[in-house]
């Protein structure tokens, strides 16, 4: 649970995960927060990693995965701390997760998106965000071989071996916790799929990132697509390392 700056919500939505995934860890990222995030969150019950300054949820991200690795967790799922994020999802996500190590995954994948625009709830996106939307869900919908209708939803589950491929190379930039790392798993043999959801407002504080000019998104969203695609990366060098591919 990536969180920055998010004492009004970070209890409740730990309260939350709790009640509905009774035998689930729960560990916060905090993200260089100044507020009483980090108190909010132990008092609920949750571990804390506190990284010492402001990385990003990209970088929150690759600490969570790293701690995941470290403690040889099967799975990890992110959820929001803003409570954006229905707990009750969670159980339906995890169901479509290859815990088998891809010796018998059916139609299960390596990672499982929460989709906000998959015939399920009213979340709405219009203008050139939500162009920029499409266009990339049409891009790694191909990729991927099969339908992905919300690629920049970060309410996904991650198997043990896309947690030894992130724990290495999560991206840091930005849409990269997003779309590039969608890319890296694709890349890399992974298998991706989603399930519907349903999205909450927001419970409370404000937005991590203030919201881009719709314009600017859009621009960026291809920006950054592009650079996933060219980008080359390192071979992994741990011991896990033949459970991922090369993603060159």
């Amino acid at each position: 649970m990536p969180a920055w700056n998010e004492e009004q919500c970070i209890a409740n939505t730990i309260r939350e995960v709790q009640a509905i995934a009774s035998q689930a860890d729960i560990l916060v990222v905090d993200d260089g927060s100044m507020d009483r995030t980090v108190a909010r969150a132990r008092a609920a019950g949750a571990e804390v990693l506190i990284l010492p300054f402001n990385l990003g949820v990209g970088g929150a991200m690759r600490a969570g995965f790293k701690y995941a690795e470290r403690h040889d967790y099967d799975a990890a799922i992110q959820v929001d701390a803003d409570g954006q994020h229905d707990p009750r999802e969670i159980v339906g996500i995890l169901e479509r997760l290859d815990l088998s190590n891809g010796t018998d995954a059916g139609d299960r994948a390596d990672v499982v998106i929460g989709a906000r625009f998959a015939e399920k709830g009213d979340y709405r996106v219009r203008g050139p965000r939500r162009w920029a939307m499409v266009v990339l869900s049409k891009v790694l919908s191909r990729m991927s071989k099969t339908k992905l209708t919300d690629v920049t939803s970060g309410f996904r589950a991650a198997n043990r071996r896309t947690i030894a491929l992130y724990a290495r190379h999560y991206p840091a930039e930005y849409l990269g916790d997003t779309v590039e790392s969608l890319v890296i798993v694709l890349r890399s043999g992974l298998r991706v799929t989603q399930v519907p959801i349903h999205m909450r407002p927001r419970q409370g504080g404000a937005p991590s990132n203030p919201p881009f000019s719709a314009a600017v998104y859009l621009g960026r969203a291809m920006l950054a697509l592009l650079l996933a695609k060219i980008r080359r990366w390192p071979a992994l060098t741990s011991a896990d390392d033949d459970l991922v591919r090369d993603p060159r």
